[in-house]
């Protein structure tokens, strides 16, 4: 085997457990792909759609990737040619004209065809000589000002036409757009190009010209001044469809340009001329017209083609759009002196690259740290590619991370939840890949939670067999959670329970829970993994949920638990935080330390709180994550308040006082102490 393909391999497998192995990546994708899918089905109502894009979407998860969600209003149909008006009803929908022919390749006018109808259209309106048109200018500034005047969101700003802020450390993007089921004609060629190349695949392609393309609220940069009227043209669903067909060798080469990209080309440099979305462009035009061989002994080949590819493009000032050509998305960055000087350093800089060869990519420490060993060590053992498929302890951690980061889609609404689940029935009926129908399963789960609460906290019967009735519902949804869910959802029934005065069947459930939590196999925030292989092997995914898999206990700020936390959870929504998600280990020892507290049980109510205590002083971080602190001393200072102990308490909530405030409830913390130093005086 010659060196570059043996250099090629071990690229191959370390960028499998960097950026992640085909069945990580398979994983991530379908999740996200089942939630677009709830999310509709939990929206419709609304008559808004939304989709996740970039490279989150794409199946990457570098610190970078950042969430960027599409939204759109279904009743706002985008037709391109007058012909189509008919095909929709006037007395539902918005009917808008996209204009293309006075307008810069890859940009778009919306006029307005017919009288608005919600959604704030009637305030975007500029009328001019030849009709009335959608101002992008306006539309951008609903989703800032949307998101600004939200307390989730911190540090909004504008990012060209999204709306950015972060949620906690996470860095999230939202655009306001418009969907057309309908292509503009500029994108003819592309159509024809693929034809006759034969990529993408014919049911990829079919499949994309079903989809149609988005309109976001950003005009043409050439200009001295942003033309309001002007809208791009986003293929963001069809390039999603595109990464997706991808082999894994295409898929690394993409991420491994966008490392190169981030750790050498742009690295320290403020206003960079070049983007991620232009080694995607890169990846789809030599996927499709290059005479690449596609394969993990090649991965260093086909890295060098796309890096010579993008030089000839920044040489010559020209980087074609993949789905327009005639729009050259290197013009805006040549329009000033400030950016055809940046490109004249960059270039510079990729012809000093050129010049080192492939080995360039030693300048990425993340690419060193695969490849130098080999190169510096012909005796080094070449790992066999076999490695990128894991253990199944590696590839559940991944699984479990993207199933539980799936947004909770039930609503306040006890009839819409209805709805869900009657959707959900429909769904589960179909046939579903294993890492779909896990994340139909964790939907379930939080659907018939949340309107188990919902229920139990709008009932008000009184007659004893309506109660009893009301009584048996709630209890059925909790178990059928439980049944679908983690281990984690029979903390809910038990809060339930202790909740209905059942202090006895509370205790059995947490009993129950802690045998599940003991389990050496048992995944929540660490797992053993040479246990976890061992005891798991021969289950179903699904099994491995129910059985060893746990997660946060989420508490909606809205709807009511049990009373003990009714304040933390008042105060945290006031600002800005709608959800308290707490350990499940200290929910356990916090529901058995009350529970014993009501039956009288004396001893093992100070047992339960010892430990409890023990578990958040002696804690490294297994059972307590750092952002569960600042909740999880407060429940311990609730417990020794509830007992008696009010010193106990007082050191309890000045520590929650230190933790990082997560959950902003320091608020309540400081209500709580004035509580018992009042009782002290």
């Amino acid at each position: 085997m010659s060196d570059y393909c043996r250099v090629s391999e071990t690229l191959y497998v370390g960028l499998c457990g960097y950026i992640g192995s085909p069945t990580e990546v398979t994983a991530r994708r379908e999740v996200l792909d089942m939630e677009e899918m709830m999310q509709k089905a939990a929206h419709r109502h609304t008559g808004m759609r939304d989709m996740t894009s970039g490279s989150y979407r794409e199946g990457f998860r570098f610190n970078s990737s950042d969430r960027d969600t599409m939204l759109w209003s279904a009743n706002h149909k985008v037709i391109a040619d007058l012909l189509q008006f008919s095909v929709y009803d006037l007395s539902k929908h918005t009917i808008i004209l996209m204009e293309d022919t006075c307008t810069p390749p890859g940009f778009v006018r919306l006029q307005l065809l017919t009288s608005a109808r919600g959604s704030g259209i009637e305030f975007v309106n500029v009328q001019s000589s030849d009709g009335m048109f959608l101002s992008s200018l306006r539309w951008r500034q609903i989703m800032l000002t949307n998101i600004s005047g939200h307390k989730s969101f911190n540090n909004t700003k504008r990012h060209g036409p999204c709306a950015n802020g972060f949620i906690g450390d996470k860095e999230n993007d939202y655009v306001l757009c418009f969907h057309s089921s309908y292509w503009s004609r500029l994108t003819c060629y592309w159509q024809k190009r693929c034809t006759l190349h034969n990529w993408p695949p014919n049911h990829v392609f079919n499949d994309i010209l079903t989809k149609g393309c988005h309109f976001v609220p950003v005009g043409n940069k050439i200009e001295a001044d942003e033309n309001e009227l002007d809208w791009r043209l986003s293929f963001s669903q069809a390039e999603q469809k595109l990464v997706y067909s991808m082999n894994h060798t295409q898929f690394l080469c993409y991420g491994l340009l966008k490392l190169f990209l981030t750790e050498v080309v742009n690295r320290d440099i403020k206003e960079p001329f070049l983007c991620s979305y232009f080694m995607k462009t890169t990846m789809f035009w030599l996927i499709q017209i290059g005479h690449i061989t596609w394969c993990p002994n090649y991965l260093l080949d086909c890295f060098w083609k796309c890096f010579k590819y993008l030089l000839h493009c920044v040489h010559r000032g020209v980087l074609p759009n993949f789905f327009i050509p005639q729009n050259n998305m290197f013009t805006s960055k040549l329009s000033t002196v400030e950016g055809t000087r940046t490109r004249d350093c960059l270039l510079e800089q990729l012809n000093g690259y050129y010049e080192i060869g492939a080995t360039c990519l030693l300048l990425s420490p993340t690419v060193r740290n695969i490849i130098e060993p080999v190169i510096c060590n012909n005796l080094v053992r070449l790992v066999p590619l076999l490695v990128h498929i894991k253990s199944a302890a590696d590839t559940d951690v991944c699984i479990r991370k993207e199933i539980y980061s799936v947004m909770d889609i039930s609503s306040n609404d006890i009839g819409k939840n209805f709805r869900i689940l009657r959707f959900i029935l429909i769904l589960s009926n179909q046939s579903l890949t294993e890492y779909k129908m896990l994340t139909l399963q964790k939907c379930t789960a939080d659907v018939l939670v949340q309107s188990a609460f919902l229920y139990l906290h709008s009932s008000t019967e009184s007659i004893n067999k309506r109660v009893y009735r009301s009584d048996r519902l709630i209890g059925n949804l909790l178990m059928l959670a439980c049944r679908v869910g983690n281990v984690s959802c029979l903390l809910y029934l038990a809060m339930y329970y202790y909740r209905k005065c059942r202090y006895r069947k509370a205790l059995h459930v947490t009993a129950l829970v802690i045998s599940r939590l003991t389990q050496p196999y048992t995944m929540c925030y660490t797992v053993n993994r040479e246990r976890y292989n061992e005891s798991v092997a021969g289950w179903s995914l699904s099994k491995r949920m129910k059985k060893a898999w746990v997660n946060n206990v989420c508490l909606h700020g809205d709807i009511h638990y049990i009373q003990e936390l009714v304040l933390e959870q008042k105060v945290s929504v006031e600002n800005g935080n709608p959800t308290l998600y707490i350990t499940p280990y200290v929910v356990t020892n916090m529901l058995r330390v009350l529970c014993n507290h009501r039956l009288g049980n004396r001893s093992q109510c100070l047992q339960s709180l010892t430990d409890l205590q023990k578990l958040l002083l002696y804690d490294d971080r297994r059972y307590v994550p750092i952002d569960d602190g600042d909740i999880s001393w407060q429940i311990l200072g609730i417990c020794q308040h509830v007992v008696g102990d009010l010193h106990g308490a007082l050191q309890s909530y000045q520590q929650s006082l230190r933790q990082r405030p997560y959950h902003k409830i320091q608020n309540a913390t400081k209500y709580r102490t004035a509580l018992i130093l009042n009782q002290q005086i």
